[in-house]
């Protein structure tokens, strides 16, 4: 039997954790397209952002850790260089159904803000060529703006050079 999704008033865990911070961030909605290749590359097409600056929210295991990735949906993400930025060896793509039960969000809709258990977090440093990025805001077809510098503050991010392409 599917759970029911918990009410919160005030939006997701994301936009209640910077709403908590006092950070500046816009809200962007849109309606999802479950058929659609790329949650990121949908998500840049409907707002008509460029997909340099929207940013995926991927989720590693790096050396029997679970690490948070964040790298532009133009791209893809580099694991050595993930494993490396957290001074790992050995970087995996995470279970999709572990990352979703430890961040507390479904694919295709994880934040790297408001996760219900703070995992190691990367930026890729692309990121600081923007004034604002948009990253997940807990949802599917749910994006939040934000200059990249509070978003690796109210993650503890590490910026690296992590993507590739």
């Amino acid at each position: 039997m599917a759970k029911k999704p918990k009410k919160q008033s005030g939006g997701t865990p994301a936009t209640v954790a910077l709403s908590s911070a006092g950070v500046a961030f816009t809200v962007h909605s849109y309606d999802h397209d479950p058929s659609h290749p790329s949650y990121g590359e949908e998500a840049a097409e409907a707002m008509g952002v460029s997909p340099d600056r929207v940013f995926k929210t991927l989720v590693a295991d790096v050396d029997g850790a679970l690490t948070v990735a964040v790298v532009p949906v133009s791209g893809s993400l580099d694991l050595k260089a993930l494993a490396a930025a957290v001074g790992g060896k050995r970087a995996t793509m995470a279970d999709p159904t572990l990352a979703e039960r430890t961040t507390g969000y479904v694919r295709g809709g994880i934040s790297p803000l408001g996760q219900r258990k703070r995992l190691a977090t990367v930026l890729d440093d692309s990121a600081e060529a923007h004034e604002t990025i948009c990253v997940s805001a807990g949802r599917r077809g749910l994006e939040v703006e934000l200059a990249p510098t509070d978003l690796a503050k109210l993650t503890g991010a590490v910026l690296a050079p992590i993507g590739r392409g």
